[in-house]
């Protein structure tokens, strides 16, 4: 879980934890402003890493990462701590992995009605769908959805995917998609119904405007590269 000012949220997002298939819950606080850490270990989650300065969304989760692999997991899965994506989906998510159906699995707001029916704004919605057709495209690809905050990785795919060259911003979530694909691997999907309220997380329009042309860039980026007109950190040339 990476969490930044969770405090309100985080204690009604773990009580829906599946406990019986989770083994370790990771919670990276990353530098929050109120008291997190504190919620969080008296809520007896173990692992909780505190970032001493702020490192951002993308970094956050890096740390997440990290730190999932060294405890040898062998799956992997991104839940956010403001209540926005629900816990409940884990055993689903992990049950397609597990079984080798998928290697990573999104937990999909476009499937169905659960983005406008949850609150997500008309405008946030229009530039998903937009933002998604465009980068289905330019990427050959059929997903729902690439900007879910609500993820599955099996072990596997996190070491084979250099997510340290992604940005430490909110575009990390696009650049890890875009390299899960360069790497030939699939990404299946779930419905997943979400919560849009004033104690979730959410980006103001200068930050929405800056991922939607980090979104451009990457999508563009990966199909220059596939033609072999340029290099990329995020999509190395297959020796």
């Amino acid at each position: 879980m990476p969490a930044y000012n969770a405090e309100k949220t985080l204690e009604q997002t773990y009580a829906e934890i599946p406990m019986d298939i989770v083994d370790e819950v990771i919670l990276t606080d990353d530098c929050s402003r109120d008291s997190t850490v504190e919620k969080a270990r008296e809520l007896g989650i173990r692992e909780v890493l505190i970032h001493p300065r702020n490192r951002g969304y993308g970094g956050n989760q890096k740390t997440c990462y990290d730190r999932a692999l060294e405890l040898g997991a062998d799956i992997v899965i991104m839940l956010h701590p403001d209540y926005q994506y629900t816990p409940k989906l884990i055993e689903a998510m992990a049950y397609i992995i597990a079984n080798g159906v998928y290697p990573v699995v999104f937990g999909s707001r476009i499937l169905g009605k659960g983005a406008l029916k949850g609150g997500m704004p008309i405008i946030k919605y229009i530039a998903n769908r937009c933002l998604t057709l465009f980068q289905n495209l330019l990427i050959s690809q059929k997903l729902s959805e690439y900007h879910t905050g609500y993820r599955a990785f099996s072990a596997e795919v996190l070491r084979k995917v250099d997510y340290h060259q992604c940005s430490d911003d909110f575009i990390l979530d696009n650049e890890m998609a875009a390299q899960i694909f360069w790497e030939g691997y699939e990404i299946g999907e779930v419905t997943c119904p979400t919560k849009y309220f004033d104690d979730a997380s959410s980006i103001n329009l200068k930050r929405s405007s800056i991922y939607g042309l980090g979104v451009l860039r990457v999508s563009i980026v990966y199909r220059l590269c596939k033609w072999h007109l340029m290099h990329s950190k995020l999509f190395p040339v297959k020796k």
